[in-house]
């Protein structure tokens, strides 16, 4: 295992986010969505650094488990956490919060999940790490660190709310 990013790193890339964010929407209203669970830390410190500025932002959580379309391979018994969307998704501009971007299932499933709500004005996607490695047709419109990867690496990102500390680890796998 390689330890890869630092703190520091991972505060740069929420800052790029936030930067670009704030430098493409002014004082527009929008509504930061992260996608459990990771993203939607990346997305409470994108928040905090926005709603430095006066803005109307609004803050959910969502919980992509049941649409995924690996669930049956992620886990013997899956962890199932609660969505929190407290306000009106119909018109709404969203930008979904993800840690990182890899095939894009991911982010299909976010979109499916985030319907069940409305029907938004417009959705964005913002990355903490963008890895590459697409199988579906979905770009981030705002990413914080671009890392290089080969397909079968994993990438393991740690943050202090969910894991105690702030890293990103490359694990790399062998060709079978």
């Amino acid at each position: 295992m390689e330890h890869l990013l630092t703190a520091d790193d991972i505060a740069a890339g929420v800052e790029r986010l936030a930067k670009a964010i704030r430098e493409k929407h002014g004082d527009q209203p929008i509504a930061l969505v992260g996608i459990r669970s990771r993203g939607d830390e990346v997305a409470e410190r994108i928040l905090t650094m926005l709603s430095e500025e006066d803005r109307e932002l609004a803050f959910g959580v969502l919980d992509i488990s049941l649409y995924r379309d690996d669930f049956e391979h992620l886990h013997e018994n899956p962890r199932l956490q609660e969505s929190d969307i407290t306000f009106p998704v119909d018109g709404a501009h969203i930008i979904l919060v993800d840690d990182v971007l890899f095939t894009g299932r991911t982010i299909r499933a976010a979109l499916d999940a985030l319907s069940d709500y409305g029907r938004p004005a417009k959705v964005e996607l913002a990355v903490l790490i963008d890895r590459g490695h697409r199988e579906m047709p979905i770009q981030p419109d705002y990413v914080g660190i671009v890392l290089d990867t080969r397909r079968q690496d994993r990438v393991k990102v740690s943050l202090v709310g969910t894991d105690g500390l702030d890293q990103v680890q490359i694990v790399e796998k062998e060709k079978p």
